[in-house]
């Protein structure tokens, strides 16, 4: 007999349908997975076998042959136990048929317990695309499939739950949908920061407007802790920016069942001896993604940078500008989603304290050189803020009064977000970052007054075309933040301010 069924994979960080196939016939007994099984999928013939028997069902002594449809795409993890499983016992006889417009996701353990699986998100939203109604899927992954909406999720604990309920005796409580808790608030503050006045203003622009960012500045001035309260003055990420977040940290098994949804923007901080692969993503047999599509739609923290290998820092340029990476490998090639800000912390110089009051520093001029000769001048083109963070004054420091919450700060932030959005509309860009050359022309317009102080800057500090787009997104957002219609002098000239940095220009 024959059976088929539904059941979902994996292709990069996007889901698609596949046809599990089951086929029983007469012959000397074998059971064969075909459709490009990997190890993983093959090794499902003793899973499925050990369910079967430990669960008090027969299994057939006959000839078992497994399709995976479409044949031509390789398979791979442990996805299909469950519908293997499903399929041979409904061509077997002793299940009925399933719904044709349900699907099967799963792993077995031995004794038929079902567990979770990675990447259930987009497989959910590629069975949704698909039409399918019903999902069966294990109850860990359930709060996670039930994000796609529009579908029955059932959470399967164990084989002997889901045949009980396909047999009609015990009908599974379909998986509620799931839904935020609201977050403790007990992240990272701007409150706690002593002083760092001018650097503050530069995390809120670049919030504000989607921003690059590179700090630099002598060891214990600050940089790393104010970079991680970043995240607390972000615009709230909207339903699709959360599902699309959601998605890559599912492919890599980071989301549970009691987090399956990214709430907060992601911040990823990858030490300085990461290598090109797990910065931008691959691997075999199939390319993964990277921390620069793990930090989609929220921020990379870089520290040290001057640390990192050259070829890691190489490897952000493209992304830094198509929001995406695409990894091509002789099996093919996947595109991942990297929409992200950069955050960059350094210091000025090897030992950290070149331009320091106290002179500590013994750098030559040619080791300072040196050591900023690591950073590549199309690199530092992409990153639209530079600002130095200066050591903390005796009396900054000792000062009781706390500073500007983050919660001000980002009310001014979401604020300079909603002109954004009412400028672009909803097919538009999301943040002045993102401005395409359209954009460009008709919101960051300039009167004679501020394209001649662009002129003087263009001329006397060599800038790019590069940097000319990014100085103007940059006073585009300022002027946002001050709810000016329009791009002043004053807009342009902070804009220009935070161009340059004393310690990279030297």
């Amino acid at each position: 007999m024959l059976c088929k069924l539904n059941s979902l994979g994996l292709h990069g960080v996007t889901g698609y349908l596949v046809a599990a196939e089951c086929d029983l016939s007469g012959g000397l007994p074998n059971f064969d997975i075909v459709g490009l099984p990997d190890a993983a999928v093959r090794e499902a013939r003793e899973r499925v076998r050990a369910a079967v028997k430990n669960c008090g069902f027969t299994f057939p002594v006959s000839r078992i042959t497994v399709n995976l449809a479409p044949a031509d795409r390789k398979k791979a993890g442990t996805v299909y136990d469950l519908p293997i499983l499903v399929g041979i016992l409904c061509a077997g006889g002793q299940l009925p048929a399933p719904p044709a417009d349900a699907a099967f996701v799963g792993e077995l353990s031995l004794s038929g317990e079902v567990r979770p699986v990675a990447g259930m998100l987009p497989m959910a939203l590629a069975a949704r695309a698909a039409g399918l109604r019903t999902l069966f899927v294990p109850a860990d992954s359930a709060p996670e499939a039930t994000l796609a909406g529009g579908m029955t999720v059932y959470p399967v604990e164990d084989v002997q739950a889901l045949t009980a309920h396909l047999r009609g005796e015990r009908p599974l409580p379909p998986a509620p949908v799931w839904r935020p808790e609201p977050e403790n608030g007990d992240a990272p503050d701007f409150a706690d920061v002593k002083g760092q006045e001018q650097v503050k203003r530069c995390l809120e622009i670049a919030a504000a407007g989607g921003h690059n960012l590179a700090m630099v500045g002598p060891p214990g001035s600050g940089k790393s802790m104010l970079a991680r309260r970043l995240p607390s003055i972000l615009p709230d990420m909207t339903r699709r920016e959360a599902l699309e977040a959601t998605a890559v940290h599912s492919v890599m098994g980071l989301t549970g069942r009691e987090r399956p949804m990214l709430t907060l923007r992601p911040f990823r901080a990858p030490h300085h001896t990461i290598s090109a692969m797990g910065m931008a993503g691959g691997g075999a047999p199939a390319p993964r993604p990277g921390e620069i599509s793990l930090a989609h739609n929220g921020v990379l923290f870089l520290d040290e940078l001057p640390e990192f290998h050259k070829d890691v820092l190489e490897a952000l340029r493209q992304p830094l500008e198509d929001g995406r990476v695409q990894i091509s490998r002789a099996s093919g090639t996947e595109v991942f989603p990297s929409r992200f800000m950069l955050v960059c912390a350094m210091n000025p110089c090897k030992c950290g304290w070149y331009g320091h009051p106290s002179g500590r520093c013994r750098c030559s001029p040619g080791e300072v050189e040196k050591y900023l000769s690591k950073l590549s001048g199309p690199l530092l083109d992409r990153i639209d803020l530079y600002v130095e963070v200066p050591p903390l004054e005796y009396e900054a420091l000792s000062r009781k009064s706390a500073g500007e919450s983050s919660a001000e700060i980002k009310r001014r932030v979401d604020a300079a977000r909603r002109r954004q959005t009412e400028r672009f509309g909803p097919d538009g860009p999301d943040c002045n970052a993102r401005m395409g050359p359209a954009e460009l022309e008709r919101c960051c317009a300039l009167d004679g007054d501020c394209r001649a102080v662009m002129k003087g800057a263009y001329e006397r500090m060599g800038l790019t075309a590069r940097s000319y787009d990014r100085i103007l997104r940059v006073a585009r957002t300022i002027a946002d933040l001050e709810g000016s219609p329009g791009i002043r002098v004053h807009h342009l000239a902070e804009a220009i301010q935070y161009r340059e940095s004393g310690y990279l220009r030297r």
